[in-house]
């Protein structure tokens, strides 16, 4: 075997390592300058390649990111699914290979459009590119967001840019830089390295600039109850009181709390099964002055299944009645677990396809924020959080906080959960509001305006976590223009690629690139 011949296989393989890295800047590892590490590497390997060879580091480059970053699904479908071993690492298998068809694109692209220009590669429609498929990627079969490159900067300088563009702008910006660094060594021209030290001297800068300002006189005094009640018996007949107990239990002992937030579907019944014991709670919460937040699951006279967020005691609504309680319903549903597309087809293959209540209905894409004791709070539940634009657009001029209500223990010890908290502290750092995260089994946690989380109960433990809050007044720019600057720049990247390259003869051409940086 010729050295060339070792050359032309070894890069692409390194692609695998390159996109693995990538994983270790995510939560809970917090290595974020492995993702700019991993693009840059990603970025170089695609220099001089053909079409089809820019597709296979791409889709290398993918297998090893999503191969490793979302390994934690294949806990839920071994532990839960109901599936054979061979089938669940089947479908596992099916979602990595679906996942990295989208950097396989973009390395098919990148090279299709702009050989022989490199500034057009690295600075202009690379990231377009790489935008426009993290865009399809969120939207797609109703969307997966996870892994976006921004997440894993919640802890960097790039983290300033969150407030302004949200975490696809921190994606643009290491995707700048990193383009930059490899247009600099790569091509032997330095010129381009000023552009990583102005957009991070940028992001140093907005990252110290006070967007909101903190309420510091309407404090919040909350108690989140983490019950940490087993999957594997939360729903059998036999421990609906034992669990209705609990949580009752750690919740009479906090009722000096001006708002007491029990998880996701914490109440292992339909609501119209327990209207009884909701009305005690809601009595018993208004004796006391506090208001309590909850999970649950609802049916209505359709015959339609929500899954819900209810307040009681001191609410808008008064007195707790089914018919006009105050509730959230969960717009954007999880894909097999709260519905199963192509569920005539797939029901039948296994029990994972056929989970009990596993057709859900949407609620609206905006609802109105609940109202808790005085308190205003933009309600997201559980997957909803990793979609920036809705829980955007249900944030308004008088939101005060952002709720998540959450149950992980399907995915056990794994990665998963980590990189879910990861999530909704970007979403607290792009909209400026504290995040109270309320889970069955951890990570229950307390987020401040920066992104940052300031308490917070192990995973696995029954506990309470009561804290001060202090809520934020105004709006940051990105919960005002949401992506638009992306779309403006965009707009402007792609005019501005058209005008150089009429001026080069209007034309893609398909011989070996010629350096110039004055394209």
């Amino acid at each position: 075997m010729t050295k060339n011949t070792l050359k032309k296989l070894g890069q692409p393989l390194l692609a695998v390592p390159a996109g693995a890295l990538a994983t270790l800047s995510f939560a809970p590892y917090h290595h974020w300058y492995l993702a700019p590490l991993s693009l840059f590497v990603f970025l170089y390997l695609l220099q001089n390649q053909s079409v089809k060879r820019s597709a296979l580091i791409g889709l290398l480059w993918g297998l090893g990111l999503f191969g490793t970053g979302i390994s934690w699904v294949h806990v839920s479908i071994a532990n839960f699914g109901g599936m054979p071993w061979l089938a669940g690492w089947a479908l596992m298998a099916l979602l990595i290979g679906y996942l990295a068809l989208y950097p396989a694109v973009f390395g098919a692209l990148f090279n299709k459009f702009n050989r022989g220009r490199p500034f057009h590669q690295l600075m202009l429609s690379g990231p377009v590119i790489w935008l426009l498929l993290d865009w399809i990627r969120g939207w797609l079969m109703t969307g997966f967001p996870w892994l976006w490159l921004g997440y894993g900067q919640i802890d960097s300088p790039y983290a300033g840019f969150a407030p302004i563009l949200g975490v696809e702008g921190i994606t643009l910006a290491l995707l700048l830089s990193c383009g930059a660094l490899v247009a600099a060594t790569y091509y032997r021209n330095w010129r381009p390295l000023l552009v990583p030290v102005c957009i991070l001297a940028i992001g140093l800068f907005a990252g110290q600039k006070q967007w909101v300002k903190p309420d510091i006189d309407n404090t919040l005094d909350v108690a989140m109850i983490q019950g940490n009640v087993p999957q594997e018996i939360k729903w059998l007949p036999s421990q609906r009181w034992p669990t209705l107990m609990k949580f009752t239990d750690l919740t009479r002992e906090n009722w000096g709390a001006d708002l007491i937030i029990w998880p996701e579907a914490a109440i292992p019944a339909l609501e119209t099964q327990v209207t009884t014991f909701l009305q005690n709670l809601d009595a018993a919460a208004r004796n006391n002055n506090s208001t309590v937040i909850t999970g649950v699951l609802d049916q209505n006279e359709q015959g339609e299944f929500y899954n819900n967020i209810l307040t009681l005691g001191v609410n808008s609504v008064g007195p707790y009645q089914y018919e006009q309680a105050e509730r959230y319903s969960k717009h954007h549903l999880l894909p097999f677990g709260e519905f199963v597309p192509f569920g005539d087809i797939l029901r039948p293959i296994a029990p994972f396809f056929n989970l009990p209540m596993s057709s859900f209905s949407r609620g609206d894409y905006i609802q109105p924020n609940l109202e808790a004791n005085g308190y205003s709070l933009a309600p997201a539940l559980c997957y909803e959080v990793a979609f920036s634009e809705q829980v955007r657009r249900n944030v308004n001029i008088d939101t005060e906080f952002l709720l998540t209500l959450s149950n992980d223990t399907w995915f056990g010890k794994s990665i998963g959960p980590f990189q879910h908290m990861e999530i909704a502290q970007m979403r607290s750092l792009e909209l400026g509001k504290p995040l109270l995260r309320a889970t069955n089994s951890g990570l229950t946690g307390i987020v401040d305006h920066k992104g940052k989380i300031i308490e917070q109960i192990p995973q696995f433990e029954t506990g309470v976590l009561r804290a001060e809050v202090v809520p934020t007044i105004g709006l940051t720019p990105y919960t005002t223009l949401g992506s638009w600057p992306l779309y403006i720049y965009i707009l402007w990247s792609v005019a501005l690629s058209w005008i150089l390259i009429r001026r080069q003869g209007g034309r893609f051409r398909d011989e070996q690139p010629q350096v110039n940086y004055h394209d």
